[in-house]
């Protein structure tokens, strides 16, 4: 599964320190010694690079273990899932609290178990529907490899290889076993393995590391080692035992909230408990329930719950449209992104090309010499286009132009495209013809051509310099200009809704920055016509020597052309610096540096497989057009858990303020457990899951966590005074401990009702039925079921005097929201730390 198959990149991003990294590469050093001893000693490594295994012996390796699938399971079982879920921290505290009710015989306080038992149901059923979803289209879109077998060429999942096999790889393809090049040479990329960013040119014997990509060429290896014994499997293995769950900051946030309330909630209930048996004499029953109650409120029991399910539902959701999520973090990430940086190719315009023209450099005094010389250029392109593997767009689309290209041409020399140097070339006897950009090939020659190329770059083509040099060319930079023979216009139409989707992006404050490897007048043209704001500010990346330079003109420019993988990385990591959350999409193996150095990376499914290998979104149908829906989702989870979160936050403040004023004042707690849990299911729980699935495509700012706290503070505080007016009435006139808890959750009730109509706000048809809904449910409750939630009977005077702490109550919240929201104007105003804070 592409998800688990080869996650190098996971594995290296946990060896973190520069010194990790020089070991691996000292050890990638140390592995590859002398292959061919290795190949010639093991029968197993025969295999003819024409006829490859037989599907018996293929059979055979499969049952001795030889296939190249890793032990470790690619996602959690049913039963896992379902043992996670039910033996929680959490879970454990309310069967405990559970089962002490029981010895004192309060079966009626152990409402809040169906609330518990219901949140783990939930969990259970919606991750288990998560992982058949996401099993089943991660299966669909399985990493695939093209092998022989019985002398024929098929293409298979990677985990159906097995030791021996022969695999064609070609540019895009990611290693998927440590192998050795029997046939071919290609370029590879080993930065996943080594941190080593330079292209590593391999030939026939080399050994190909599993997790590396191929850059260009095409070869044929036999596969040495496979499945656990496989280089990146190793890496991977090793690098486990010091691994760490990523969180998002909103999931980060709510786990350091939660298990702080759990440290805490331990301590205070021995206080609690101690406080009521040895100094305020209460019988064992009542001290176990009164403790049972503080502790109850401070858990936020379904919060945790509520933020996995809303992001579990919204992967699932993504998958539907046929976007996958490699990490669940990234959902977040994207949602607060406000600069995304795209290729042009494959993500403004469609991946496919097409050459629309061809220029000659005419040399003759006559039409006929004229005309025989542009034959000859014909003849030639043909011959070195044939020469070369169509294993990129720009090949493709030149071979498809001359539908009689030469595709059996046999050069004495081939160099494959290198996309930090930017040509590819063929050697036919002592000329080596070359495709190039012009500014790589052309050299200081290109000031010849400059108003032509221009020209054309203006019209929104690709412009590719073809020509010819005696020069013998490895894999590096041309240091001579090349004899020009004609300029080849290729170009890529802009994808259908490429404009609405910018659009989009400008009116949601997300700042759009083209980074390409195209000439950046025609990359600032195509641009321009996509919709993109300020992309006539452009910039040749040629000219950006150093990372200071790029940090110097990052806000100023929004095109960059000419631009090598490495560039790329260090623009992404410029970005960041600035402070922003930046997201980047791409689909050729160049963008795989860079995919990695964003906060969220994107990967278009027809691009090469080592960026989607990369990437930690998938837009599998390779449609632009989807990212408004993923960012979107995004948000909608963010904002809605934050909103949900407030609500529960809200009882969390007024059980830890009025746990402490009970202590201190030597009180019996005023509310019961199944007390808290009417108000947490009518005024929390079905509120806030209703709401989480609510649209809100508003954009995240500010710290999680501290947002939430500032929403509820006003509701918790608001709380707290009400019950500690309604005890102190109570014990003025010498309530029952009943009427006091009864009067106290009513007035709970009337600020709960009052903090969901605040947290609603703008209202819709949903949200007015939920709220109405929920106070139907509340005044049900109360009449047919008083005694299970402990709802005492009242006289005339003490609903009088309830209905005024509910009245006085609910003044008291809107006046602390008013004074929030003052305090919160004036912070933001004249504290920048606040303000950054708030605003980030």
């Amino acid at each position: 599964m592409r998800k688990t198959h080869i996650t190098v990149r996971k594995a290296v991003e946990n060896v973190a320190d520069s010194k990790a990294i020089g070991k691996i590469a000292n050890r990638v050093a140390h592995f590859r010694g002398s292959t061919e001893e290795y190949i010639n000693n093991d029968e197993l490594l025969q295999t003819d690079v024409c006829s490859g295994l037989t599907k018996e012996e293929v059979r055979k390796r499969n049952l001795e273990g030889l296939s190249n699938i890793a032990t470790h399971k690619p996602s959690k079982t049913n039963g896992q899932i379902i043992f996670s879920n039910i033996f929680t921290y959490f879970n454990l505290i309310f069967f405990t609290f559970a089962f002490l009710l029981c010895l004192v015989h309060s079966y009626t306080d152990m409402t809040f178990m169906p609330i518990v038992v219901w949140n783990t149901i939930i969990g259970i059923v919606q991750e288990i529907r998560a992982k058949a979803v996401l099993d089943k289209i991660n299966v669909v879109n399985a990493p695939k490899t093209k092998v022989v077998r019985n002398s024929k060429t098929e293409v298979v999942d990677s985990t159906a290889l097995v030791r021996g096999d022969i695999c064609i790889f070609s540019a895009g393809n990611q290693i998927c076993a440590d192998s050795v090049i029997r046939q071919g040479s290609i370029i590879v990329n080993e930065s996943l393995i080594t941190g080593e960013a330079d292209d590593v040119v391999k030939e026939e014997g080399d050994l190909l590391l599993s997790g590396s990509f191929v850059v260009s060429g095409e070869c044929r290896a036999v596969l040495t080692a496979v499945g656990n014994e496989a280089y990146a499997q190793k890496l991977n293995a090793q690098a486990k035992a010091s691994r760490k769950k990523t969180k998002t900051s909103m999931m980060a946030s709510l786990n350091r909230m939660v298990s702080l309330i759990g440290i805490v909630i331990v301590p205070v209930g021995l206080m609690m408990y101690i406080q009521n048996v040895f100094f305020l004499h209460t019988s064992i029953k009542d001290s176990v329930v009164s403790t049972i109650a503080s502790l109850v409120g401070m858990i936020p029991e379904g919060l945790y719950l509520l933020a996995s399910v809303t992001l579990v539902v919204s992967i699932m959701r993504l998958a539907k449209q046929q976007v996958l999520i490699h990490e669940m973090n990234c959902v977040e990430t994207l949602a607060r992104v406000n600069v995304l940086c795209v290729d042009k190719t494959g993500t403004i315009t469609n991946p496919e090309m097409s050459v629309s023209n061809i220029y000659y450099i005419d040399n003759g005094d006559s039409q006929e010499e004229i005309e025989k010389n542009r034959l000859e250029i014909d003849r030639l392109i043909r011959l070195s286009a044939g020469s070369q593997m169509d294993d990129n767009e720009t090949m493709k689309a030149i071979r498809m132009h001359f539908m009689k290209a030469d595709n059996d041409a046999k050069a004495d020399e081939v160099c494959p495209f290198s996309s930090k140097y930017k040509y590819s070339a063929s050697r036919f006897n002592d000329m080596t013809y070359v495709f190039g950009a012009p500014e790589y090939v052309l050299l200081d020659d290109i000031k010849d051509y400059k108003t032509k190329i221009d020209n054309l770059a203006e019209a929104g083509v690709r412009v590719l310099a073809f020509g010819r040099t005696n020069e013998r060319l490895g894999a590096g930079a041309i240091h001579k200009p090349i004899e020009l023979l004609a300029f080849i216009c290729l170009e890529n139409k802009i994808r259908k809704n490429a404009k609405e989707t910018f659009a989009y992006f400008k009116e949601e404050g997300v700042t759009i920055k083209v980074i390409s490897g195209d000439n950046p007048l025609t990359v600032s043209r195509v641009s321009v016509m996509a919709g993109i704001e300020n992309a006539d500010k452009y910039i040749d990346a040629t000219s950006l020597e150093t990372f200071e330079d790029i940090k110097k003109v990052m806000n100023e420019i929004t095109v960059f052309g000419r631009v090598v993988p490495e560039q790329k990385k260090l623009i992404i990591k410029a970005l960041k610096e600035s402070g922003n959350t930046v997201a980047m999409t791409g689909d050729g193996v160049n963008d795989v540096l860079a995919l990695k150095e964003a906060d969220c990376s994107i990967a278009m499914e027809s691009g090469s497989e080592a960026a989607s290998n990369a990437a930690q979104i998938v837009l599998l149908d390779s449609d632009f057009a989807k990212m408004p829906q993923v960012v979107a989702e995004g948000r909608r989870v963010v904002n809605n858990i934050g909103r949900s979160a407030t609500l529960f936050l809200v009882k969390n403040i007024l059980s830890i303020f009025l746990t402490i004023f009970t202590i201190f004042a030597a009180n019996l707690y005023p509310l019961y457990p199944t007390q808290l849990s009417l108000l947490g299911a009518f005024t929390i729980g079905i509120p806030s899951f209703v709401l989480a699935l609510q649209p809100n495509k508003n954009r995240i700012r500010g710290h999680f966590l501290v947002g939430v706290i500032v929403n509820a503070l006003p509701s918790g505080i608001a709380d707290f005074i009400s019950v500690v007016m309604v005890v102190i009435y109570g014990n003025m006139v010498g309530l029952s401990h009943d009427c006091v808890s009864t009067m106290c959750i009513l007035t709970m009730i009337a600020i709960g009702i009052g903090t969901l109509i605040r947290i609603s706000y703008p209202f819709n048809s949903l949200r007015i039925a939920l709220i109405c809904l929920m106070v139907l449910g509340i005044t049900l409750s109360i009449i047919i079921t008083p005694k299970l939630f402990r709802i005492a009977i009242l006289n005339f005077y003490q609903w009088q005097m309830t209905f005024l702490f509910m009245f006085v109550g609910v003044g008291i919240l809107f006046i602390l929201v008013r004074v929030s929201n003052k305090l919160m104007g004036y912070l933001l105003t004249h504290n920048e730390k606040f303000r950054r804070i708030m605003e980030e």
